[in-house]
């Protein structure tokens, strides 16, 4: 997907459920999951040992099932890794924090990526090297009003904050209603049965409700 098609995707469908996790075939009835409820965009954490193995079936799970899903790998901090990901079929990239290291390689990759800021200045930055679209992290430390304080002078900027993002309508409200363009929400999401197993139906329906409250 071009740039543009990656943030037409998540301007569509702006809840972005984030996940890892190191078994293939849990990962990608996840994936499902998130799917049939409505998501058309997952980022999948490099944050395990086997994390390159699992999104290689991730891919080719999306590719046979859901080729409008937009399928990203986020916790990307060097131009090896986003290679690595992009080779098996990455869509975006998203790294914890900004750099112009990795903006310009993906640039050159012809990629989307993103990267973590925490102040107005860095989100300028980045867009000022082309990055369409700001992580706000950790959402949690800084909260909905973050957001409208940078958009008051800056209301080009879109910002999707990642952290402290729940299937909530209160705090979705206030995320939307600060001017969020997207949300990253992860472990609010995946909830686990009595049994401590992933409820994937719940975590449909979760999914429904918060895109649901997000178009509202």
């Amino acid at each position: 997907m071009t740039n543009q098609e990656v943030l037409e995707v998540l301007e569509r469908a702006p809840i972005v459920p984030l996940y890892y996790h190191d078994d293939e075939q849990i990962a990608c009835t996840l994936m499902d999951a998130c799917y049939t409820g409505g998501a058309r965009a997952i980022e999948f954490t490099n944050r395990g040992d086997h994390a390159l193995r699992v999104f290689t079936a991730m891919c080719k799970h999306r590719n046979a099932h859901y080729p409008d899903m937009a399928l990203g790998i986020g916790s990307i901090s060097t131009t090896d890794q986003i290679l690595d990901f992009l080779n098996v079929g990455a869509d975006f990239l998203v790294s914890p924090f900004i750099s112009k290291t990795l903006a310009d390689y993906a640039r050159s990759k012809n990629v989307f990526w993103t990267g973590g800021c925490g102040t107005i200045t860095e989100m300028q930055t980045a867009y000022s090297w082309g990055v369409p679209l700001l992580k706000l992290f950790p959402g949690n430390i800084y909260g909905p009003a973050m957001i409208k304080a940078a958009k008051a002078p800056c209301p080009w900027l879109k910002i999707m904050p990642t952290g402290g993002v729940k299937p909530e309508k209160e705090n979705l409200d206030a995320w939307f209603g600060a001017g969020a363009t997207c949300v990253g929400m992860g472990s609010q999401l995946f909830v686990k049965d009595a049994h401590g197993d992933f409820d994937y139906k719940e975590i449909t329906e979760k999914v429904k409700t918060s895109l649901s409250i997000a178009l509202a």
